[in-house]
C-alpha cells in the first residue's frame, strides 16, 4: 500500500474519533483538554527518575553534547528535558501557551536555553532551524495529516527523528465507559502499526521497540474518574458514579499502555 493511500487511512481512522454532536454540546468542559499542571507534574517525575527506555536512549545515542534537540508536541517537556546535561538549544513546539510556559519555567531552572514556539507543526516548521535530533512524544494521535507532520519533522532534522506513541488511541481504555453512559462504540484504529507503515511507505528507514509504559495512566481511581467524566462530556458530580461503574466493568486498576518508539536517521 502506498504512502498516499496510509496517509488517506489514518486522517479517516482519527476522525472517526469525533464526539457525536449531541453529546459534545452537552460538554460542560472541553474534553479533548489537558491540564498543563497535570503534564507539569509527569514532567517533573521524569526529571527526578530519569528513564532509561527506548526513547530517552535514542534521542541520547543521536544528540551531541551541546547539540540541539526540537521537540514536537512539547507539553511541559517530558520528552526532552530529561537530556539537559547534553542539550545546548532546545527548540520547543506546542500548540498550547499554558504547556511552554511551564516548560521555559523547568528549562530556565535547568540552565536550559529554550526557545518556545506557540503554533501547529507543521504550520511553524519554518520558525525553526535544523536540529540534530528531534523528538515528538506522544503527539501523533492528534495528528490527521501524519504524512505533512512527519515529512517537516525529517526535514528540519539533520540527525535521528523519535516518536513515541500508545500501541492504541489514548482514549481506547474509556471504549466500555462510552458503551455504558452514552451507548456509543469507540473506534479500534489507528494503532502504533499503522504510524509505522506511513513511516516506512515515506522512505525512511524506520526501528521500532515496544515496552509496558513506565507509568501507571492513573493514581487512584478518583483520579481515573475525574478525568473519564471530562472525556465523556459527563457533569464533574458524578465522578463517584463513573468510579463505580469503572468498578463493576473491572476497569481498575487499569493495565499499563503499551508504549512505541520508532526512529530513523
Amino acid at each position: 500500500m502506498d504512502a498516499e493511500e496510509l496517509a488517506r487511512r489514518w486522517r479517516e481512522r482519527l476522525e472517526s474519533w469525533a464526539i457525536p454532536e449531541k453529546i459534545m454540546a452537552a460538554a460542560p468542559a472541553d474534553p479533548w483538554g489537558h491540564s498543563p499542571v497535570r503534564f507539569a507534574t509527569r514532567t517533573d517525575r521524569a526529571l527526578a527518575e530519569p528513564d532509561d527506555g527506548p526513547t530517552m536512549t535514542r534521542l541520547a545515542e543521536a544528540l551531541p553534547g551541546g547539540g540541539r534537540l526540537l521537540d514536537v508536541g512539547s507539553g511541559t517537556g517530558a520528552s526532552s528535558l530529561p537530556l539537559h546535561e547534553r542539550i545546548g538549544e532546545l527548540y520547543a513546539v506546542d500548540t498550547s501557551p499554558g504547556m511552554l510556559a511551564e516548560l521555559g519555567l523547568r528549562a530556565d531552572k535547568l540552565g536550559v536555553a529554550c526557545t518556545a514556539v506557540e503554533g501547529r507543526w507543521p504550520d511553524v516548521a519554518a520558525q525553526v532551524p535544523r536540529a540534530d535530533a528531534a523528538v515528538a512524544g506522544h503527539v501523533v494521535y492528534n495528528v490527521p495529516d501524519l504524512a505533512a507532520f512527519l515529512g517537516a519533522l525529517d526535514e528540519r532534522t539533520d540527525g535521528r527523528v523519535v516518536i513515541e506513541l500508545t500501541h492504541r488511541h489514548p482514549m481506547s481504555w474509556m471504549t466500555p465507559l462510552w458503551q455504558h453512559f452514552h451507548g456509543v462504540d469507540r473506534p479500534a484504529r489507528p494503532v502504533a502499526e499503522d504510524c509505522v507503515a506511513l513511516a516506512a511507505a515515506l522512505g525512511y528507514d524506520v526501528r521500532v521497540e515496544e515496552r509496558e509504559a513506565p507509568l501507571d495512566r492513573f493514581a487512584s481511581l478518583e483520579e481515573l474518574a475525574a478525568s473519564a467524566c471530562r472525556r465523556l462530556c459527563l457533569d464533574p458530580a458524578r465522578a463517584e458514579e463513573v468510579g463505580e461503574t469503572a468498578l463493576e466493568l473491572g476497569m481498575w486498576p487499569l493495565p499499563r499502555d503499551r508504549w512505541v518508539t520508532l526512529w530513523w536517521e
